[in-house]
């Protein structure tokens, strides 16, 4: 596919670039006794599960901690986008409010009510807000974490559901000590107090090994959001970490690494699906292919990567950078047209021989393709089609970040 007037999905110096030991296994358990048909049923359900898994995540903490603020950062959204939490320098939430991710539906950040506020004291908070929908907590304090803070995390606890503690408006703390202390100001040194306060409150309120993430919710690619995102992945139900990863924003090469990794798991799924339910070749094309699955798949990597139209503008306005600055960087000559059909038959076609290294390649660990015959070459073209997408798009994505991060803003 390399070098033609469109550009190139992808050109790799060797196969193992592409398939790894571990997907090799996958595949090999997959296929089974080569019953293609049934290995795609199976898959299909793993992906529906994968995709439509619901999140529901529980902001809380006292008034004025920035919860809302919160909620809005988290799904990539500014204060003032339609569809944002209300904020204020008062407590705004009087009831728990959900909030769907404006990309990912089945992902919901609930505005809870402030502790302590009037309808919702401590000793009945749980009951009020109904607990058991929510996945984990994260409990916000602007300050010291309080008696209220600890009653709840002891019942979350007792209730077998995690929590996590999060320190906000730590850059409000970090202008205000440099301003008071002009000479001996150390960023380092006043999170590093800020934390060891925060960890003896509780302590003192026996809280065993209290984590304590520091966050600024206008900064939040600064501070302890990257470490936190790990610790939460890590403890989620292994159903629920895909969509909590692809729902993030992007504001880290990190998460975007972590993103493009997570997508490349499941591209053998998709390339084994797409075949299997196909019923007649494509024209033109020897290999038979469900083209509304790849199309959708590539869809949901622009999305991912924040690189379609309406993301692209979001971060225009947020920078304060020019959308056509953004596009400039871009250099997959793919990424910024328009998805359809017609596009995704044009790269199968193309990615033929690619597809063919990667059936060699399969053919010598696993010998049960060599039973899918014309599937075996499907599975090969839409693999290394969606792998090359993938790759190209990703890395685009680096760079229009890289870009946005110059603005001044």
């Amino acid at each position: 596919m390399a070098g033609d007037k469109d550009g190139s999905v992808m050109e790799m110096d060797s196969i193992y670039d592409i398939i790894d030991d571990e997907e090799v296994q996958e595949i090999n358990s997959a296929l089974g006794d080569g019953d293609l048909c049934k290995a795609a049923e199976k898959l299909k359900e793993s992906l529906h599960e994968i995709e439509n898994a619901p999140l529901n995540i529980a902001i809380t903490g006292e008034s004025g901690t920035g919860k809302s603020t919160f909620v809005n950062a988290i799904r990539g959204m500014d204060d003032e986008e339609e569809g944002s939490a209300k904020t204020g320098v008062v407590e705004t939430t009087m009831e728990p409010t959900p909030y769907t991710h404006p990309n990912y539906p089945n992902v919901t950040v609930w505005d809870l009510p402030g502790i302590g506020s009037p309808n919702f004291v401590a000793a009945n908070y749980l009951q009020s807000v109904e607990f058991s929908r929510y996945d984990f907590f994260v409990i916000m304090s602007s300050e010291r974490f309080k008696q209220n803070d600890v009653d709840l995390a002891k019942a979350i606890q007792a209730m077998d559901k995690k929590f996590y503690f999060v320190r906000s408006k730590v850059d409000s703390d970090l202008h205000a000590s440099e301003k008071r202390r002009k000479k001996t100001y150390s960023e380092e040194g006043v999170l590093s107090e800020i934390r060891e306060n925060c960890i003896i409150s509780l302590r003192d309120g026996e809280i065993i090994n209290p984590r304590v993430f520091l966050i600024s919710c206008l900064e939040l690619d600064k501070y302890d959001f990257y470490e936190m995102h790990n610790i939460l992945e890590k403890e989620l139900p292994e159903h629920k970490r895909h969509i909590f990863l692809i729902s993030l924003p992007n504001i880290s090469l990190p998460i975007l690494e972590k993103k493009r990794q997570a997508l490349k798991k499941d591209i053998w799924k998709l390339a084994t699906l797409s075949c299997a339910v196909a019923t007649v070749p494509l024209p033109g094309l020897s290999v038979a292919c469900d083209v509304g699955i790849l199309v959708n798949a590539m869809i949901m990597y622009q999305k991912a990567f924040g690189l379609d139209k309406k993301s692209l503008e979001k971060l225009a306005n947020k920078t304060g950078i020019d959308v056509s600055e953004l596009k400039s960087v871009i250099k997959s000559p793919l990424v910024l047209r328009q998805i359809n059909k017609e596009l995704a038959i044009t790269l199968l076609s193309r990615g033929a021989v690619g597809g063919l290294m990667i059936v060699e390649y399969l053919l010598s660990t696993i010998p049960v393709v060599g039973t899918l015959s014309a599937g075996a070459i499907s599975f090969g073209t839409t693999y290394w089609m969606l792998v090359g997408f993938l790759k190209e798009i990703a890395e685009d994505a680096v760079r229009v970040l890289k870009k946005a991060l110059e603005s001044p803003v």
